[in-house]
């Protein structure tokens, strides 16, 4: 009989109180990861002067930080990262070029997607958590808080008036929700 105590692998519910730390500080890791390459794909792309360039890059800097943030934690806590991260170097960069390259409606669209399920993904981490490791809960609650004004500040640059708008992003939330579940696992 498996120890009631026993986190389950790769998976956390609201209320499960067997959740594994490992995964969620891999997903987490492996998803800022991916966001700074979104950004770093939507730069290499975007004019300099534009005003969605000088916001991404607004952005991708705090990204950086919840980078820093996370490999931080896993290297205290001994976490090892996704084994899927060259994946995410090159598909996170791909989609934030290519979204760019559409238009920059486009690569706000990508982020109000991205963010959206990445607050829904943190909101699911802190139900679970509770209140029993407050250090992990309070950086997942302020970078939760950063996303969801990356998103709000997508949506005020013209993220809606994106080519196929609700397509896009569809398509892209579904890619993220894959990507977590494999992340956590992998």
């Amino acid at each position: 009989m498996a120890d009631a105590q026993a986190p389950v692998r790769g998976r956390w519910r609201p209320g499960d109180r067997r959740i594994d730390r490992d995964a969620m500080l891999r997903v987490d890791q492996a998803g800022e990861y991916g966001a700074t390459r979104i950004y770093a794909g939507q730069l290499a792309v975007l004019r300099g002067s534009s005003p969605a360039a000088h916001l991404v890059t607004h952005m991708a800097s705090q990204e950086d930080r919840h980078l820093a943030r996370f490999n931080q934690l896993m290297a205290e806590r001994r976490v090892r990262p996704t084994l899927l991260q060259p994946l995410w170097h090159v598909g996170g960069f791909a989609l934030g070029a290519v979204t760019a390259l559409i238009s920059e409606e486009a690569a706000m669209a990508c982020t109000d997607a991205v963010e959206t399920e990445i607050d829904r993904h943190y909101e699911e981490q802190l139900v679970a958590l509770g209140s029993d490791d407050p250090e992990l809960a309070g950086d997942i609650r302020q970078f939760q808080a950063e996303e969801v004004e990356h998103r709000d500040a997508a949506r005020e640059a013209g993220a809606a008036n994106a080519p196929a708008y609700p397509l896009l992003t569809f398509a892209i939330r579904g890619i993220c929700r894959a990507a977590i579940e494999v992340s956590k696992r992998i």
